[in-house]
């Protein structure tokens, strides 16, 4: 594909990233083996979504050291090929979780796995468009996308957050090195209420309950602070290391 670039350049034809619409890299299905709760889970990845071979790292530290999912309607911001939509559907037997992805692929795929794993009549796949302006979220889980830069993250978390109920939290993974700290500030200078719940192998989880979601400010600066380390257990058919990126 060949377009402008976020820094005015062009991006090179070949290039294809999991945050496109219509990924072009060359499908590849694989299979995925790992856990929800130390049950094991079988699903189907690709090339061109995010961790196209594995359960990404800081998805699993989310999944395995983050808070206990509440609620009944959940968001699963960025969902890939699904692995945070099927823990939430298989943790929470009565959850509604919203897949929520740009990529068609991953959308595709996340269908599929959520069928798979038995959870499929509870979960609702959907570009970001197409989610009904009258639905609202207990809870935002997410790995987000964190690459696609600082502004077009800031504007995907000011265009969802203000859809969380009152009362209801996100709960985001971010890695150390790219920017967790600095988001965290972000946010807290927003009026929210952001604490470090868990972390591990380089990643922050963060509890974000929204307070003032009607005023978003620009980037500030980061204030470091340090993490717990806790290995989390999540198998996959291919190496377990990665960061979204």
């Amino acid at each position: 594909m060949t377009g402008p670039a976020a820094d005015g350049g062009l991006t090179p034809p070949s290039r294809s990233h999991y945050f496109d619409a219509d990924p072009t890299v060359a499908s590849a299905p694989r299979d995925v083996r790992w856990s929800v709760a130390g049950h094991p889970v079988l699903s189907r990845s690709d090339g061109g979504v995010f961790s196209g071979n594995r359960l990404d790292a800081g998805t699993a530290v989310l999944l395995e050291r983050g808070p206990v999912p509440t609620g009944e309607v959940f968001l699963d911001l960025g969902c890939g090929w699904g692995p945070i939509t099927v823990s939430i559907g298989l943790r929470v037997p009565a959850a509604t979780v919203w897949a929520v992805d740009v990529n068609s692929r991953a959308r595709t795929l996340t269908r599929a796995n959520a069928e798979s794993a038995g959870v499929g009549g509870r979960v609702r796949v959907a570009a970001p468009d197409d989610v009904p302006a009258d639905v609202a979220f207990d809870e935002i889980w997410s790995n987000p996308p964190v690459r696609i830069g600082k502004p077009a993250l800031h504007a995907l978390l000011q265009r969802w957050l203000p859809r969380i109920r009152p009362g209801g939290r996100a709960v985001l993974v971010v890695s150390r090195d790219l920017g967790a700290d600095s988001l965290a500030v972000w946010l807290s200078t927003a009026g929210h209420r952001v604490q470090r719940v868990a972390g591990a192998r380089g990643y922050r989880v963060l509890s974000v309950h929204p307070e003032a979601t009607d005023q978003l400010p620009a980037a500030t600066s980061a204030s470091a602070t340090s993490a717990s380390a806790t290995s989390a257990t999540a198998t996959s058919t291919a190496d377990r290391h990665g960061h979204r990126g």
